[in-house]
């Protein structure tokens, strides 16, 4: 089992797409939004997982992620998620020793950009770069599994 370090903030800027080395489009969505725990499927790219998360301790929380067919990642998301799903792009940013992976959301959040970074642990020093604004780590709207309902947020 893996552990799960990650912060979560609200994006101000675009200057995360110039930083940006990379790029892809993702498409997920949930087969089991209870708490503990989610189970996602996700294709992103020209692949596709089945990713298990359970319950958040703050900023940490066990994951288990397996790589399955993207067909049959195709098929979940249209049959067992009953066509609810997120679209979103990742870009990934290189700063200050770190990987940031920002989500540009297309659809049902259409403009919300979030960024989000793992940890080795909980009290990794972290030096944010001038595109990040609020932290919202510990605020249950911003998971992507309550992203889903495409309930407007604040």
């Amino acid at each position: 089992m893996a552990k799960e370090i990650e912060r979560k903030f609200l994006v101000t800027t675009d200057q995360y797409i110039p930083m940006s080395h990379q790029c892809c489009e993702i498409y997920q969505g949930y087969l089991s939004t209870y708490p503990n725990p989610t189970v996602r499927v996700r294709i992103k790219g020209d692949k596709a997982f089945l990713t298990i998360k359970g319950s958040n301790l703050g900023v940490v929380r066990d994951e288990w992620e397996y790589e399955i067919p993207k067909d049959d990642a195709r098929q979940m998301l249209e049959s067992l998620c009953g066509g609810r799903y997120i679209h979103k792009f990742r870009y990934l940013v290189d700063f200050e020793g770190m990987l940031w992976e920002v989500d540009r959301f297309e659809h049902p959040h259409k403009g919300l950009v979030l960024a989000e970074v793992e940890m080795p642990d909980e009290n990794t020093p972290l030096v944010l770069p001038e595109f990040i604004g609020r932290e919202v780590s510990d605020d249950p709207r911003y998971y992507n599994s309550s992203l889903l309902e495409g309930t407007p947020l604040d």
